[in-house]
């Protein structure tokens, strides 16, 4: 079993990764491993709407992107973190995600998921808000903690300080492996997925 997390920061050493790699250390201890995937200072190009998808994920392979969803269809949960720009998250995860779950939304189904916010600050709640969008339209169960997901940090190292951060953090990756466990579980006992409907998409209210 694994966890795939997502680091949104260009600071490929700095407070988010800090706060990923703490999730990741508790997880290690309840028998799940992780994958830290950084997203750097490489351009990532924004979703167009080209409908041009693929098996493989978004037809446009000059980034990570189609990498991250190779990975993400033998991944049992996912960690998003992202440092917090203007109150929402940086726009390279954002643009990053948008295309992921618009080619490839189905390989995320019931995998639990959980996103991280690091601020000097404020804003915090707002980016973790926005990046929590993506599971609920994709049927990931959230992962929770004993706090919201954020932790607090302006230069990096400075998330150490923060004792309740890590906390949060250590927390959230305690559940998150527990409903991964679980899941397992079903799965091996026979509990399907559940079936959804599809095919309603209107454009307005009759």
């Amino acid at each position: 079993m694994k966890v795939l997390m997502l680091n949104g920061s260009p600071k490929e050493n700095g407070n988010t990764y800090a706060a990923l790699t703490e999730v990741g250390k508790q997880l290690e201890k309840e028998g799940i491993g992780y994958e830290i995937m950084q997203l750097g200072g490489k351009p990532v190009r924004d979703c167009i709407g080209c409908r041009q998808c693929n098996e493989n994920g978004c037809i446009f392979t000059d980034d990570d992107v189609n990498t991250f969803i190779a990975k993400a269809k033998e991944a049992d949960g996912f960690v998003f973190g992202s440092p917090v720009y203007y109150a929402h998250p940086s726009g390279r995860i954002l643009s990053f995600l948008d295309r992921v779950f618009y080619s490839s939304s189905h390989i995320f189904k019931c995998k639990p998921g959980a996103s991280v916010t690091v601020a000097r600050r404020g804003g915090t709640t707002a980016s973790f808000d926005c990046m929590n969008k993506y599971f609920g339209i994709s049927q990931m169960p959230v992962a929770g903690s004993t706090y919201w997901n954020l932790i607090h940090g302006a230069v990096p190292g400075e998330t150490a300080l923060d004792t309740e951060g890590l906390q949060t953090m250590r927390n959230l990756a305690r559940n998150l492996a527990w409903m991964i466990k679980c899941f397992d579980a079903g799965k091996k006992n026979g509990i399907p997925l559940p079936e959804t409907e599809t095919g309603n998409r209107t454009n307005f209210i009759r």
